[in-house]
Formats: structure tokens, C-alpha cells, sequence
């Protein structure tokens, strides 16, 4: 046997074992859900089974390649055909193979949400809100709106008495029609459609996919479930599929998460096997006891107790420092004493707040202490502009017809296009129903037509037509013509021979970026070499991509989906040597030897935003979802985060604006048994000789009336 199974426990060892049916594997934090998922796909492929027949879906790009690396190294085998990817790359898969079939050409692009919104606003231009009501217009939330759109698409909201962007959201749809493109939710609705009203597509791929398994279950939203359920088919006899997941980990209900889904499952799929995985093997028995006590107040979740052989390790310690900086120096006071005293490395560390605003004070207290860190949820470098810039020609290139990506480097570097010129670009897409780009081209021809005619001498006898004339002339068309043949020359660069990224770093010099980078920054020259030093390592990762074994398809296409469904929270290596400093949120699946949870206070733990609305865009399922349940959920997923060692702090005020208000608490705090707890002195605290953890607690419990 290629891979041992020696490693896994007897609940593990089952669930890697039963391959045929349905299976529901319940795993609790730290459980060993990646190795049980690795080795099942293992065992499949000891078994028989086809590379093909497989298909493992997850929620992260990164997740994919850790579980398809996994894999390899069990199996020892090349994985050339077997199909380990996120819902939504599954879905491109779908598309690029079937799309034609619903009118769109093969060659579609997927709008990111910056996209999204720029279509949104020319949506709403379209059908004249925008001018026509410009004062509330500033004031719409196109974020929201985005939100909005999303949620009709995919079910979560429908149109009731207030239909006031049904206009708006039906002109966005036709737009992307016309301009070949799909958003990120159409990667999951399509597809759906296309199953549903072509039966002979949807039994090739349930015939092609006959072993499904679904990681994160509690991740999934009812449009994947609704997904996952139409290719498994359960009403078509035995369905061999594999969801894994841990209620008491879903913390996304407001990006669509439907943690009842595992419910959904049971009684779609009757007489599913559930085996549920409770031993850790992460953290100390301390830390697993206060997330159980914790958890254990949620109602209607999965029973479950976790359990750990680690050993009893050291009590949590819980602190209260004066303000948020006295919090910010006490972490980076202790960080720096544990790394000299118990020699540890700086990634060892992490530092979970609940929001992206008290980044800052940390952030500063570890660069006055020279603590290196990266913090998660900045700006993406694909979201800077310079990066932006240069993928919009690649997209431009890719797909002529995209309007947004068009607009956005019609005048970048700046040719002199000016806003009637593409007035009437726009005139005469609408006229024809086209793409801008057919439209310029349209202009162009007749243009060239009509000098052509004038060296002919057809103009001499008409004065109606030398007036035209010299009306042509007057009228300045280089920059859009200058335009046209410089994206026809990339085209014909980027389809010829050769590496994708030398093509790109010939695009930038083409267009002379550098130049415009100057004339944009002329009083900031550093700035200027900074964002172009950003156009040079976006074709050293274009290189570092095309190098590596696993990429099979080099193409422009390709990459421009790989782009596109890259996520946030996939990051990248630069955390190495460095603590890691981020949201509670894009904590999950990450594990440090020693924790840090900052700002454990009332109305940041649980935050008082989410408990003000539990579904703020409609409900997500048959219930709408409690705020304090997911909220303690998210708790849950911060404590257990923690190896070895955690600490939380509770600050007595916090600065609001330009005051401070006092803070109490979290009310989380309380469900936390007092004896797993050691109260200690944070910077800025007052110490209380006589108080203990039983007699704070106590106090606690009388505040919130528990």
C-alpha cells in the first residue's frame, strides 16, 4: 500500500474506509479533517477508482493545492485528471466546456467585484437614475447594491413591494450578456440552469463525477448545496458522496454560509453514515475544555465533546489593560519575552482581533517594539491600481467585447479620448447591441471609408459632402484609432509564441507605463518606482507560475481565470518569520502554538453591529440564523486556534472616534469555565491583589445576568 493508515484513530480509519454511499463525517476543530479527506481520496485511487471519477470541492484555491499535494505525496502518483478545486473553478470548468449551449461565446470573463460595481453604476446611467436622481445616487451604497444583486441571483432575496432596482439589476444582467461576462455568482447559477433545463449535459457529468466529496461542509450556501445535491442525485438510487464539516465552525452566514445544510443533507440523502471526529490533536486539554464550555450554549448544533492527549498545558490568562495601546504593548511586551524565554519564532504567534480597525494600534506598538508581522485583510496586491491596470489589457485582449476592463485603460496611459467620443461609441453600441470595441471599430471603418472616397474625388461636386468633410476633419480620432491597433498588435503578440510573461513585460513597455507612472506622480518619483516595481513582480509571479510542474494549460486565458478566482484569504508565504495579525474571521484553518485574542469586550465580542440584524439581506434558509450563535461560533473558532498557550485581553476603555468609552467584558467570557482561567496584570492595569478568576467571574455572571 502506497500510504499508511497506521497514523489514523478508529473514526478516522471508518471514515477513510467507507467509500460507497452517502457519508456525513462530523469534525470537530483540530480533528484531522484534512488528513481524513486526503487519505479517503487515496484510498479511492488504491481502489480502482479513476483520477476522473473524483471530484473534491473546498472553499479556498489554497486549500485545493494543500489537499492536492496531500494527495501526491501519499499516493506517489502524478494527479493529472483528478479534479480538486473551489465551487466556483468547479463551475468554470462547466462553463468553459458548455457555456456556448446558453449564448454566450467560449471566451466569456468573470467580473471581480470591482468590475461588478463599475457595471452597476454604468447600469444605472443606463436607465437614468443615476442623472436623474444624482443627490440620493451619492448617497447609494454600491457595495450594498452589489450585495443586493447577488442575493437575487441566487435566491437569498426576491423582489417584493420596494422593486426600485429590479430596473437596474435586469439592465446589469443584459449588460453582461452583451459584454460575454459572468460575475462570481453566475459561476454557480449557470451551471445550475444549464443542468436544470439540459438533462443530457447534467447525466454527462453525473456520469463523469460518480465519487463527490465536499470539504467545509458548513461553508456551503444553499446554491452550492443546491449544486452539490443536483449532481449527486439523491432520488436516482445510491449516491456516493462525502460532505465534512463542524457546525460550530460556520461563521459566514453573511457571505450566503448555511450551516443547516448538514440537517439538509440528512434528510435529502436518508440513511447517510455519520461518524464524527472528536479527538484533537492541536491543543491542550485546557483550551479544548473552555471552547466546549463555550460552544455548549449554542442550541440545535451537532453534540459533540472534543478531547485532547496533549496534556492539561497552562491556564488561559485573561487581562484587562487600560486602553487599546496599553493592550497593543502588553502583546508585544509578551511576545518579545516568550521568544527569548521559550525560543520561539516569530510565526509561531498569532494575534486575532474582530475587527480590521484595531490593526493600527497593534500594528504600531510592533514596529516601535521591531517585531516583524503581516497582517491579513490589507489591500490585495491585485487590487492595486498599477496591477489592475496592466490585467485589464490582458482581459481586454482576452475579450474584446468587455466594456468595464475597456473603459478603465481607454485613457491609461492617457491618448486624448475624450468623453464624446466615447459618448457616441456608446450611442452606437446601444444602437447595435454591441460591445464598445465594435463600436470604436465600427467608427473606424467608416472613417477609413470615407477618406477613401475623398482620394477618390467623390466629395468635389457634392457640397453637402465637403461639409461633412471638414467637419471629420476637425473632429481628432488618433487616440481611439491608436488604441484599436495597439490592443490588434498585443493580440497578436499574446497569440503568437512564447512565455506569457515575457508578453506582459512587453505589454508594459508597449503602452510605456513607466512614462505615465511619471507624469501621474511627477511630484512623487518613489512612488512612482514603487507601483512600477509592482508591474515587475507581477510577471515574476507570471514566471514563477508557467515554471511550475502543475501547470498544464500556459495560456493567457488560463491565467486570467486563475486570477480571477483568486481569494483574499488564500494569501501567500510572506507570513514566514513574521507574527500573524489578522480577523478572527481569516483565522479559520490556521493554527499557532501561542494566541493572542484582543479586544474580548462587550460590542466587539460579540460585535454589536451583527446583533443589531441576524440577516440583514433576507434569510439564509428556512431560519434566519442567530447573531448570538454565530458570534460565539466565531469565539469558538479564535480559542481553538490556540496550540499551546492562549491569552485574551479585555480592555477597561476604548478609544471611539475622539473620545474613549468605558468597556465591559465580553459576556463570552463568562461561559468559559473560571478554573481553566488565570487572571494576570496586563500594561496599564491596575492590580487587585485579592481578586481571583472564580470571584471575577462571579461578578461577571451578576452583570449579564447569567
Amino acid at each position: 500500500m502506497p500510504h499508511t493508515e497506521k497514523e489514523l484513530n478508529s473514526p478516522q480509519l471508518k471514515a477513510v474506509s467507507i467509500i460507497d454511499g452517502a457519508v456525513l463525517i462530523i469534525a470537530g476543530a483540530g480533528s484531522g479533517k484534512t488528513r481524513v479527506v486526503t487519505h479517503r481520496i487515496a484510498r479511492m485511487l488504491e481502489k480502482g477508482i479513476p483520477q476522473s471519477a473524483i471530484l473534491a470541492l473546498t472553499f479556498t484555491n489554497k486549500a485545493a493545492r494543500e489537499m492536492q499535494n496531500r494527495v501526491r505525496e501519499l499516493t506517489g502518483r502524478k494527479l493529472q485528471s483528478l479534479t480538486v478545486c473551489t465551487f466556483h473553478a468547479f463551475g468554470v470548468k462547466i462553463l468553459r466546456e458548455e457555456i456556448e449551449t446558453l449564448g454566450y461565446r467560449k471566451n466569456f470573463s468573470i467580473y471581480d467585484s470591482t468590475d461588478k460595481i463599475e457595471l452597476i453604476k454604468e447600469s444605472l446611467r443606463e436607465c437614468r437614475l443615476y442623472s436623474e436622481t444624482k443627490v440620493s445616487m451619492e448617497k447609494t451604497d454600491l457595495y450594498k447594491m452589489e450585495q443586493l444583486f447577488s442575493n437575487i441571483k441566487i435566491g437569498r432575496h426576491k423582489w417584493g413591494t420596494d422593486n426600485t432596482w429590479e430596473t437596474v439589476y435586469n439592465e446589469y444582467q443584459r449588460s453582461l450578456k452583451i459584454y460575454n461576462a459572468v460575475d462570481f455568482d453566475d459561476l454557480l447559477t449557470l451551471p445550475i440552469n444549464l443542468f436544470e433545463k439540459y438533462p443530457e449535459i447534467l447525466e454527462k457529468y453525473r456520469r463523469h463525477f460518480r465519487y463527490i466529496l465536499v470539504d467545509e461542509f458548513q461553508d456551503t450556501s444553499l446554491i452550492q448545496y443546491k449544486l452539490l445535491k443536483i449532481l449527486a442525485n439523491p432520488e436516482g438510487g445510491k449516491s456516493n458522496v462525502c460532505v465534512v464539516g463542524d457546525d460550530d465552525q460556520s461563521i459566514y452566514s453573511w457571505r450566503g454560509a448555511n450551516y443547516e445544510n448538514l440537517l439538509l443533507f440528512e434528510k435529502d440523502f436518508p440513511g447517510a453514515l455519520e461518524i464524527k471526529l472528536e479527538q484533537n490533536y492541536r491543543s491542550t486539554s485546557t483550551i479544548l475544555e473552555a471552547a466546549n464550555g463555550l460552544i455548549s450554549h449554542n442550541v440545535g448544533r451537532k453534540g459533540k465533546t472534543l478531547w485532547s492527549g496533549n496534556g492539561e498545558g497552562k491556564p488561559i490568562e485573561l487581562s484587562h489593560p487600560k486602553d487599546e495601546s496599553a493592550e497593543a504593548a502588553f502583546i508585544a511586551d509578551t511576545i518579545r519575552k516568550l521568544r527569548y524565554a521559550e525560543h520561539r519564532k516569530y510565526d509561531d504567534f498569532g494575534v486575532l482581533v474582530r475587527t480590521n480597525n484595531q490593526f493600527d494600534v497593534i500594528e504600531e506598538a510592533f514596529l516601535a517594539a521591531d517585531i516583524p508581522c503581516r497582517v491579513s485583510g490589507g489591500t490585495s496586491f491585485f487590487e492595486r491600481k498599477e496591477i489592475r491596470d496592466i490585467l485589464s489589457y490582458m482581459r481586454i485582449i482576452a475579450n474584446h467585447d468587455d466594456d468595464v476592463n475597456l473603459l478603465r485603460i481607454i485613457n491609461t496611459p492617457r491618448r486624448g479620448i475624450g468623453k464624446a467620443a466615447i459618448q457616441s461609441a456608446s450611442d452606437l453600441a446601444k444602437k447595435n447591441n454591441s460591445s464598445l470595441y465594435d463600436a470604436f471599430s465600427r467608427i473606424r471603418l467608416s472613417r477609413q471609408a470615407g477618406k477613401e472616397q475623398e482620394q477618390a474625388g467623390l466629395f468635389e461636386s457634392d457640397p453637402a459632402q465637403t461639409e461633412a468633410k471638414n467637419s471629420r476633419k476637425s473632429r481628432p480620432a488618433g487616440g481611439a484609432e491608436e488604441f484599436l491597433e495597439l490592443i490588434q498588435s498585443l493580440k497578436d503578440d499574446f497569440f503568437g509564441p512564447g512565455d506569457l510573461s515575457k508578453k506582459v513585460r512587453s505589454l508594459v513597455e508597449k503602452i510605456d507605463y513607466w512614462a505615465y507612472l511619471l507624469t501621474e506622480f511627477s511630484k512623487d518619483e518613489k512612488k512612482a518606482r514603487w507601483k512600477f516595481a509592482n508591474t515587475e513582480y507581477l510577471v515574476r509571479m507570471i514566471e514563477d507560475w508557467e515554471r511550475d510542474p502543475d501547470t498544464f494549460d500556459r495560456g493567457l486565458y488560463a491565467y486570467l481565470n486563475r486570477i480571477s478566482l483568486l481569494t483574499r484569504a488564500d494569501g501567500d508565504d510572506e507570513g514566514s518569520g513574521k507574527v500573524n495579525l489578522m480577523t478572527m474571521h481569516a483565522s479559520k484553518g490556521l493554527e499557532f502554538p501561542v494566541v493572542f485574542i484582543a479586544g474580548a469586550e462587550e460590542g466587539l465580542v460579540p460585535h454589536e453591529r451583527s446583533m443589531e440584524d441576524g440577516s440583514p439581506e433576507g434569510d439564509n434558509g428556512p431560519q434566519a440564523p442567530k447573531p448570538i450563535e454565530e458570534e460565539r461560533r466565531l469565539f469558538y473558532v479564535a480559542i481553538t486556534r490556540a496550540r499551546e498557550k492562549l491569552y485574551i485581553t479585555s480592555c477597561q476603555k476604548r478609544r471611539r472616534q475622539q473620545s474613549y468609552s468605558e468597556r465591559s467584558p465580553s459576556p463570552f467570557l463568562t461561559e468559559i469555565p473560571a478554573h481553566l482561567v488565570e487572571l494576570v496584570e496586563g500594561e496599564g492595569e491596575e492590580k487587585d491583589e485579592g481578586e481571583e478568576a472564580g470571584v471575577f467571574f462571579a461578578r461577571l455572571r451578576e452583570r449579564f445576568g447569567g
